[in-house]
């Protein structure tokens, strides 16, 4: 049992953290902005609350954050507050917020400075791989820090991998949410063609399903566009603050995303027409309003 910080209880922060406490044993201090959450929290699994992330970071072996952006990874970690103020040495900090590369390894500097390890840890699969403890973790940073945090970051997940140094977790991201916006309007496009040529689309998936045309979303999402329900938990409004990560990246190393950036104003139709909230399948909206 490690003594364990969890800093973001939002949709899948939430989940994430009962499973280090349920799955892993571990004794987990659990902060976030809105108390209220926080001491929910803890009724459901036990633990404490901290006030502050720099509390629910003193004497924790390993601190976990899975907070919205940049700017809030920052307040959490470097604040006066912040959680690398009470870091203690041999410590680890790992981040599962979807964020900029060039935060990684700002933040990896300034651990390795105080003497504790830093990894990038984005995930993926959702609220529901949140829920079902089923996520896919990305990981940047030293391999001997990998080593030591991998068995707590299996605790909710189902893949851990290790993919590069410090950053390389976020751009492994990068390109899942690249490939992510390409695949779903793709998919959004077949079905509003399936439907104005008369087709019965479920006859149509389950025979495409299975061939070259088959992904994750086809297979998940494909039923519930098709019955125009958008509310699976990524939000439009997230899937935007990872594309601007990505286009950002992108410009600075000189790739070229014509699609990604199409598919971006694409969602922003659907934050226009008042789907800043529903999930990221909502593109089959945009095209029959």
């Amino acid at each position: 049992m490690a003594r364990v910080g969890f800093i973001g209880l939002g949709i899948m922060g939430y989940p994430m953290a009962g499973y280090l406490a349920g799955k892993g044993g571990h004794d987990v201090t659990v902060y976030n902005r809105t108390a209220k959450k926080a001491k929910k929290w803890v009724e459901q699994h036990g633990g404490s609350v901290a006030a502050t992330p720099k509390e629910a970071a003193i004497d924790a072996d390993y601190v976990f954050a899975c907070v919205g952006n940049d700017d809030d990874l920052r307040s959490v970690t470097l604040g006066d507050v912040g959680a690398f103020q009470s870091m203690k040495p041999g410590a680890i900090f790992i981040d599962n917020t979807t964020a900029s590369a060039e935060i990684a390894r700002e933040l990896e500097t300034e651990a390795s400075n105080a003497g504790f390890g830093f990894l990038d840890a984005p995930v993926s699969g959702g609220q529901a791989g949140a829920e079902n403890g089923v996520l896919t973790v990305m990981v940047g940073g030293d391999e001997d820090v990998f080593a030591r945090a991998k068995p707590l970051i299996e605790c909710y997940a189902r893949m851990v991998g290790l993919m590069g140094p410090c950053g390389s977790g976020q751009l492994t991201k990068m390109m899942n949410q690249i490939c992510i916006a390409g695949l779903v309007q793709g998919l959004s496009e077949a079905i509003q063609f399936g439907r104005n040529a008369n087709m019965d689309i479920e006859k149509v998936i389950d025979v495409i399903s299975k061939g070259a045309a088959g992904s994750w979303q086809m297979e998940n999402r494909y039923k519930t566009m098709n019955d125009q329900f958008y509310e699976h938990g990524f939000a439009v409004d997230w899937m935007r603050k990872d594309l601007a990560i990505c286009l950002a990246e992108a410009n600075k190393n000189g790739s070229t995303l014509p699609v990604t950036a199409l598919v971006d104003q694409f969602y922003a139709d659907v934050q226009k027409m008042g789907g800043n909230r529903w999930d990221t399948s909502s593109l089959l909206a945009r095209l029959e309003k």
